[in-house]
C-alpha cells in the first residue's frame, strides 16, 4: 500500500512538471480556440439577420475575407449554412436552422 501511495505522488509529481513545461503552448492554443469562437459567433449571429456574401460577412463580422471564407466553408460542411441565391459573382449563405453548434 505504502508503494502505491508513492507512486501517487510521483505520478502528480510528474503531471505538475508536464503542466508547468507546457503551460504556454496550453494558454496559446486556449487562446486561439477563444478567438475563434469569437469569430463563429460574428458570423452566425450577421447571418441570423439575412442572407450575405462572404466579402459582406467578413466586412461586418471585421475579419479578413480569407478567415470568414474557411469559416463559412466549415459551417457548410456541417450543415449549418447553405448557398442562398446569386448575387453577381458571389454565392449568398444563409443559416440552415439546423446548428448544432450553438452556444
Amino acid at each position: 500500500m505504502a508503494h502505491e501511495q508513492t507512486q501517487g505522488a510521483l505520478d502528480k509529481e510528474a503531471m505538475k512538471a508536464l503542466r508547468s513545461e507546457r503551460k504556454q503552448w496550453v494558454e496559446a492554443a486556449s487562446a486561439k480556440s477563444r478567438e475563434s469562437r469569437k469569430a463563429i459567433k460574428a458570423v452566425k449571429e450577421f447571418l441570423a439577420k439575412d442572407s450575405a456574401t462572404v466579402p459582406e460577412i467578413a466586412e461586418a463580422a471585421g475579419l479578413p475575407t480569407d478567415k470568414t471564407l474557411w469559416i463559412i466553408a466549415t459551417m457548410r460542411k456541417f450543415g449549418q449554412v447553405a448557398e442562398a441565391d446569386k448575387d453577381g459573382s458571389y454565392y449568398r449563405y444563409a443559416l440552415t436552422g439546423t446548428d448544432a453548434g450553438d452556444e
